[in-house]
Order: C-alpha cells, then structure tokens, then sequence
C-alpha cells in the first residue's frame, strides 16, 4: 500500500498522492504556480525561478500536510487505491468521493 506521510510524518509527494490531491493542491496553490509560471514564461533559464517554484513546491506539501491531518483515513483509503490501480480515477470513484466528503474543496 502506498504511504501518505514518512516516518518523520512529512508528506511523501508521490504519484498517487499528488493526482488524488491535486484538485485541493490546485485550489490552494493557485497564486504560487500562477507566479512559478509566468516567472518560467518571462525567462526560460531554471535558475532565475527556482525561489518560485521553491513557493509552489511549499504550498503543495502544506496542502498535503493539511489533508493528511485532517482527513487521514479517506486519503489514505484513496490514495491507496489510485496506487493500487495505477492512477485511474475511473476506479477509485467511491473512494475519491470519501475522501471529497471528509475534505471538500474549498
């Protein structure tokens, strides 16, 4: 099964739990990767946005964090199955619309 959080209970930014936290992570980030992305437009050299993509990075694994505190049993129930399913939403409708119920969007 696919852990949430590490030992240290940091958040473990994997596949599967990015895609089934990623309609909250778009929610809550929205002016963090609005300005990690017009930083990357204006000037395609990495360096120049690494302190915006270090704010995006941030918000996203505060948003985990967040989730996985305060929804802990749903988001583990879904995130184990997108992992066990390889991502397809599809297939993990009941337990997504769990995990929406207990953390709705906002």
């Amino acid at each position: 099964m696919a852990n949430v959080v590490d030992a240290a209970g940091e958040p473990m930014p994997t596949s599967s739990v990015l895609m089934s936290a990623a309609k909250h992570i778009e929610i809550k980030c929205i002016p963090e990767n609005v300005e990690f992305l017009k930083c990357k437009k204006k000037d395609p050299n990495p360096e120049k946005c690494l302190d915006k993509g270090r704010q995006a990075t941030r918000c996203a694994l505060g948003v985990l964090k967040d989730l996985y505190h305060r929804c802990k049993d749903p988001m583990e129930g879904y995130v184990g199955c997108m992992y066990y399913h390889t991502n397809e939403f599809d297939l993990c409708r009941k337990e997504q619309q769990a995990f929406e119920k207990a953390c709705p969007l906002e």
